[in-house]
């Protein structure tokens, strides 16, 4: 991969209420994860962070989840058992986020001016 270029995955959750959002680094581990449970959660989550956006979807701004918030929509404060119902309700988004262009060290292109 090119400087700063990134793939991002998230899984959304479309919740009567909010949307929320959970991160994922590996996702060949995740679809393993989807029929096999004895994988933890560890080994493909980016962080144990649930994120809502305000009723804004996918796009929105990622507020940390406040657990009223949570036990409203899901009916637990329980961080691992929402983070398991979003990973098995969810729906799996992957964006690539563009490389940085233009120079590589900005001290060192006058040097190479001359």
């Amino acid at each position: 991969m090119t400087r700063g270029e990134s793939v991002q995955t998230k899984i959304h959750y479309k919740g009567a209420n909010d949307d929320f959002i959970i991160f994922v680094d590996d996702v060949e581990t995740y679809n393993k994860w989807k029929t096999d449970k004895s994988i933890p959660l560890a080994h493909f989550i980016s962080s144990f962070r649930i994120f809502h956006t305000n009723k804004q979807g996918t796009q929105g701004q990622l507020d940390a989840a406040p657990k009223n918030i949570l036990s409203a929509e899901f009916d637990t404060e329980k961080e691992d058992e929402v983070i398991t119902k979003i990973l098995q309700s969810g729906n799996l988004q992957q964006s690539e986020m563009p490389a940085r262009q233009g120079p590589k060290n900005d001290s060192m292109s006058s040097m190479n001016a001359k």
